[in-house]
């Protein structure tokens, strides 16, 4: 007997509600176009953060950056705009200087609910390296870092 096929995944409900009283924390996945490795290198890390610096609608804590992937912690700036507009600006001021074509449509995201769920994410994400293979100690991978600090 066949295996019947997996169910397609659907793409994820993006519904970020922000609320006064915690604060607001979003743990981000952005893939590149066909999972193709474009994404760890020197010139790429400086792209990304530059354009996450550059787009201050919404902040970067805590991230990581793999072969194919970006795992990062996000929070809204004084200004923030739908978390989907704010993927798509920084994507695209990544394509223009590293090539056209290189995201895959959309991103997954969760709202992380406190500051438990926050360090058990970033365990996950920063030992990422260290479970595709690509170094020994998370502390080794060059491609993360923290651009902005969150206390929870």
């Amino acid at each position: 007997m066949t295996p019947s096929p997996l169910p397609k995944r659907r793409r994820p409900h993006h519904e970020v509600v922000l609320v006064s009283h915690r604060p607001t924390l979003v743990f981000l996945t952005v893939c590149t176009k066909d999972r193709v490795q474009v994404l760890a290198s020197t010139t790429a890390h400086r792209v990304l953060v530059e354009a996450w610096k550059g787009a201050t609608a919404w902040l970067v804590g805590q991230y990581v950056v793999m072969p194919d992937h970006v795992h990062l912690f996000v929070t809204p700036g004084e200004e923030p705009i739908e978390l989907g507009k704010w993927v798509s600006f920084w994507k695209r001021q990544v394509a223009r200087k590293l090539g056209t074509g290189i995201w895959q449509e959309g991103y997954w995201d969760r709202t992380l609910r406190d500051g438990e769920s926050y360090a058990q994410k970033w365990a996950y994400v920063r030992d990422n390296p260290v479970r595709h293979g690509l170094v020994n100690a998370a502390i080794d991978w060059p491609f993360a870092g923290v651009i902005n600090e969150f206390n929870w």
